[in-house]
């Protein structure tokens, strides 16, 4: 497979390359093409499998308790990115520790594959923590394979890797969601692994072409650290086991012992790990301002999550219940409106891009863009509470093109806020937490997901109903006229970054 991608062009000493790039770009591309394959087409199947009636196949579960699972799912994979990264620098270093988390990947959509309960909700784990292994270490193996952060070729380089990204988030729902709905639940499933055993076996073929330095461990652990990390672990996993085993043996156990405490905890961590930060004597006060000023972006960016990331739950089942499923006499499974937002991320993105660059001096601010990013992802509930409301009146299912257009809102707010987001981390950064504050951003999609649980737990039967959608996009629109109006402020305690 990596052969005849890296045919793609030719460098000036005669070295075959990827259009222009390396060719280990042509293996992580694939690579991840295949992973977000595997990982958005699961996504694409799960609430619809969730809810769906036992005679159909599904586990029959209410649309808020499969909201906040779907929720927590999420929150865990960018949860456990962070300790993904510590794998790679401290343990076996980005390469190995990326081929290991493509098996625990593949293994966890084949749980899923097998018509057992319990099954499935080890394959969710295996998932998650796969997918967090993975997530860190590949795109770290992108950044090898240029010589240094000036390298002219290092931004093409993400961006074509990026694309992997988006193509296989859009191939999926139409190609896993079609055989999981119409054909069956499990051999869906099967298929997403399948995807993840492609991509694995394009990386161990193609992993000679990678830098040298993918396979080197930056920061191995002495055998003290590592006796301790052990140790930690026994511990934790002895407490867990001994709290469930206690609320099991006494009959109270319910999904809610699970989805409660992992929401809490996924807003706790980052809360922590700021008054962390700002406790620190080795952080400068002209840091500990910029630091202030990041909470301002990390605050917006969870509760844009809150609302983004509900494309694969509260709108799928607004897709399944309430939605034709035709649309000018063409018929076409639930899980393909998932596709909608990389599709519009391909065939925006550049546009996006190329505004900014032609308004010049006009360009908005990082601050204007996030806050016009907050307030549209929270109109697109907006347009969701009509939807639903049409729904209501008519007493039937709405056109597709309500649904169009929420994905439409949702991806160009996103191209507004996600992008500068891991730019203006770098940038405001304590320099002794430089590359933990990366970590500390992801964990605002681990927030803003716990958020979203959290809300449907309290909304519990009322929620993806129009109050349900018309709260929390009030949320967000005011939050982000907030975050318009305090911008001077944010800009003050930014400090020389712009």
């Amino acid at each position: 497979m990596a052969s005849s991608l890296t045919k793609a062009g030719t460098g000036t000493t005669g070295e075959r390359t990827f259009f222009g790039h390396p060719r280990g770009l042509a293996t992580l591309f694939m690579t991840e093409m295949w992973e977000r394959f595997s990982f958005y087409g699961m996504r694409a199947l799960l609430v619809l499998y969730l809810t769906a009636q036992v005679a159909d196949g599904g586990l029959a579960m209410k649309a808020s308790t499969a909201t906040a699972l779907y929720a927590v799912y999420n929150a865990t994979v960018y949860l456990l990115a962070l300790p993904g990264g510590w794998f790679g620098d401290r343990v076996w270093g980005p390469r190995k520790t990326t081929a290991i988390a493509g098996g625990i990947i593949m293994t966890g959509h084949f749980l899923l594959a097998v018509p057992f309960k319990a099954s499935f909700f080890v394959g969710l784990v295996f998932i998650a923590a796969g997918s967090g292994l993975l997530k860190s270490n590949i795109s770290t193996m992108v950044g090898h394979l240029y010589d240094g952060p000036n390298d002219p070729r290092r931004d093409g380089g993400f961006t074509i890797f990026y694309m992997g990204i988006n193509i296989g988030a859009f191939l999926a729902p139409l190609v896993i969601g079609t055989v999981g709905q119409k054909v069956n639940w499990h051999l869906g499933f099967a298929m997403a692994g399948v995807g993840m055993g492609l991509g694995l076996i394009q990386f161990l073929v193609g992993t000679r072409s990678l830098s040298a330095r993918s396979s080197l461990v930056p920061s191995p652990l002495s055998a003290d650290e590592k006796s301790a990390a052990v140790r930690k672990t026994l511990i934790g996993v002895a407490i867990a086991a001994v709290f469930y085993g206690t609320i099991t043996l006494a009959g109270i156990f319910s999904i809610d012992w699970v989805l409660w405490p992992m929401s809490i905890a996924g807003i706790a961590l980052p809360a922590l790990y700021f008054a962390r930060i700002r406790r620190d004597q080795d952080v400068t006060p002209d840091e500990r301002k910029k630091m202030t000023g990041f909470i301002w972006f990390f605050i917006a960016a969870a509760l844009f999550w809150l609302i983004f990331d509900q494309s694969g739950s509260t709108l799928t089942v607004f897709a399944k219940e309430s939605t034709a499923s035709t649309l000018f006499g063409f018929a076409f499974p639930e899980s393909w409106f998932q596709s909608l937002n990389p599709l519009y991320v391909m065939a925006l993105a550049p546009v996006i891009a190329a505004l900014w660059v032609k308004l010049g001096r006009r360009n908005p601010t990082t601050t204007t863009k996030f806050g016009l990013g907050l307030t549209g992802i929270g109109l697109s509930f907006g347009v969701m509470m009509l939807a639903m409301g049409v729904a209501a009146a008519t007493d039937d299912r709405v056109s597709p093109l309500w649904l169009a257009s929420v994905y439409l809102i949702m991806t160009v707010a996103e191209l507004c806020l996600s992008p500068v987001g891991l730019s203006v981390s770098t940038k405001l950064a304590p320099e002794k937490y430089s590359s933990q504050v990366m970590g500390l951003w992801f964990l605002a999609v681990t927030a803003g997901n716990c958020l979203a649980s959290i809300m449907a737990l309290i909304f519990g039967e009322k929620t993806g109903s129009p109050v349900y959608f018309g709260v929390i996009g009030a949320l967000a629109v005011v939050a982000g006229i907030a975050f318009l109006l305090n911008r001077k402020k944010i800009i003050r305690l930014m400090g020389d970054v712009h």
